[in-house]
């Protein structure tokens, strides 16, 4: 290269003159296929931190600026409030406070082992959030709760005679319950209301639409119109009562529910959940809530900018619990439960309840009653299950018949594409169908949710964010056109249909090959179901017991 140094390496650096040991390290460097300058710049970079492997006291040997400022900063951070040095003389940088070698293994401390903590609020005063200790940090967090199966307390499912009213809930709570249609308890119901309205702990297990919402809404409103403060409503005021949800469709399914029965009672209520605009919700905490529903994603977002306040959470509720530790939520919920009063009182509910949700168990829940209906599980009821077995180059004409069922279907696809694929191969098919997936917005979800509820759309074609959440009262038929990979999975999308105490069929369509996976699956999920052979010419419906819908003339026809 034209004008570089007599004695510069490649890269332009000059090579070390008078250092015999350089000059060969740089020789051996070559023969070895290294570049020297590369390595002698490592070598600098390490300099700084040369003392740590041996366990000698940090020294930066940087010099400058940048190593005269991080010096002055360690010095800093050695001195104590009272000036006198923090770090004991000659620990290195990888040890512990304690001398040890970072990585040697230490007792497992929590932040909320160390007590209360208060978090100020912002300086005009508006919030003052108390961050209360775990209540394994609690007198008697030596109990142990063996929740590993979860060994349930069988209610009886004979609940003739029985009203709400007689559970204990004010004639304004059953006056609503009857406008919602709800004029006799469920099983469920029967079994954890008088629990939860004497404040203790529940643990409620139940079959997907077998009434668990009303279970839990239904004692909360009870509880808050009793503990009411006098002077009526006061503007912002924090929320007593607090229901998480693991989706967004589900916490606004809740919030539907809750609202019927909470504003007949002046109860107010509100919904906290991610996909839309921040600002509405900031307004409605300032106008002051009763009981906060949403997922926990937004509600931590608020509760971390102060802007909304848990700390006089009275009851706090856990809906598809085992979903939340699915869905990654478990260490979100844990720090939310533990900014709720101390002893609050905690309902765990879901239609499945096993070793995933003991955490949250073992942690907040105190001398649980651990409910579950006897003998209801999802291949009891009126809920009928059936697999095709289809050849692949088959499975849309199949899919295309079994669309054409009389009353609301919901289809299930396992990806977004699918399900968008699906739906406009539907529409071309003349089925009046729309899709519900993560990729469209909050709106445009609930706009084609709202479009199968209104019978304005008779195919709902869905991934399993739709597995949780979807209440149709009247959805006769749950088409899985991806077979689920774990049996929970179709426990939950055969929950859409069958909803109290309604007939409901769920049809899986599979390829000849996944046989042996598919009964595997249903074992598990301790379901019969018969598997039937069938192409595109066959009567796919006759075959399964269903009716074709009566077609109606489509818009613009």
């Amino acid at each position: 290269m034209q004008g570089r140094v007599r004695g510069a390496d490649r890269h332009g650096h000059a090579a070390p003159r008078g250092d015999r040991e350089g000059r060969r390290a740089d020789v051996e460097r070559r023969a070895a296929g290294r570049d020297p300058a590369r390595d002698r710049a490592r070598d600098r970079a390490k300099a700084p931190y040369q003392g740590l492997r041996e366990g000698t006291p940090y020294r930066d040997v940087r010099s400058g600026r940048a190593g005269e400022r991080l010096r002055k900063e360690r010095e800093e951070q050695d001195r104590g409030p009272d000036g006198g040095r923090q770090r004991p003389a000659g620990r290195s940088v990888g040890a512990d406070r304690g001398g040890r070698p970072r990585g040697e293994h230490r007792p497992e401390q929590r932040p909320d082992d160390r007590g209360p903590r208060i978090d100020r609020a912002r300086t005009d005063g508006r919030l003052d959030s108390t961050y209360y200790p775990s209540r394994a940090a609690q007198p008697g967090a030596d109990e142990e709760i063996v929740h590993d199966r979860l060994e349930a307390t069988a209610v009886s499912q004979e609940v003739e005679g029985l009203d709400f009213a007689a559970l204990g809930l004010g004639a304004g709570i059953v006056g609503a319950l009857g406008g919602l249609g709800a004029t006799a308890p469920f099983p469920i119901q029967a079994a954890a209301i008088p629990e939860a309205l004497t404040g203790r702990d529940v643990l409620g297990r139940g079959r997907t639409g077998s009434g668990k919402t009303i279970a839990f809404v239904a004692p909360i409103v009870e509880h808050l119109l009793r503990t009411r403060p006098d002077g009526g409503r006061t503007v912002g005021r924090p929320p007593r009562a607090l229901i998480l949800a693991p989706t967004r469709e589900l916490a606004m399914q809740i919030d539907g529910v809750t609202q019927s029965i909470a504003k007949a009672v002046g109860i107010f209520t509100t919904t906290i959940v991610g996909g839309v605009r921040q600002g509405p919700q900031e307004r409605a905490l300032e106008r002051g809530v009763d009981i906060l529903i949403g997922t926990p994603g937004r509600i931590e977002d608020l509760v971390e900018q102060r802007i909304l306040d848990l700390g006089r959470v009275e009851i706090a509720v856990l809906d598809e619990a085992d979903h939340m530790c699915e869905l990654g939520f478990l260490e979100p919920v844990q720090r939310l439960l533990r900014r709720a009063r101390p002893g609050s009182q905690k309902l765990l509910f879901s239609a499945t309840l096993d070793k995933e949700v003991s955490a949250l168990a073992k942690e907040f829940l105190r001398d649980p009653a651990i409910l579950e209906v006897a003998g209801e599980d999802q291949a009891s009821g009126t809920i009928e299950h059936h697999v095709l077995v289809v050849d692949r180059y088959d499975k849309d004409a199949v899919l295309e018949q079994l669309a054409t069922a009389a009353g609301p279907v919901v289809v299930f696809a396992r990806t977004r594409v699918y399900a968008e694929r699906l739906a406009v191969q539907m529409e071309e098919a003349g089925i009046r169908a729309a899709s519900l997936h993560g990729d469209l917005t909050q709106a445009r979800r609930q706009r084609n949710l709202d479009l199968l509820q209104r019978g304005a759309i008779d195919v709902l074609v869905a991934t399993d964010v739709a597995a949780r959440g979807i209440h149709v009262d009247d959805v006769g038929l749950v088409v899985q056109a991806d077979p689920p990979d774990e049996h929970k999975t179709y426990m939950h999308r055969s929950g859409r249909t069958g909803r109290a105490g309604r007939v409901g069929t769920v049809v899986t369509v599979i390829a000849p090959s996944r046989r042996d996976r598919m009964q595997e699956l249903l074992d598990r999920a301790e379901i019969t179901a018969p598997m039937v052979p069938v192409g595109p010419t066959d009567d796919v419906l006759g075959t399964i017991g269903l009716l074709p819908r009566i077609e109606r003339p489509r818009a613009g026809a």
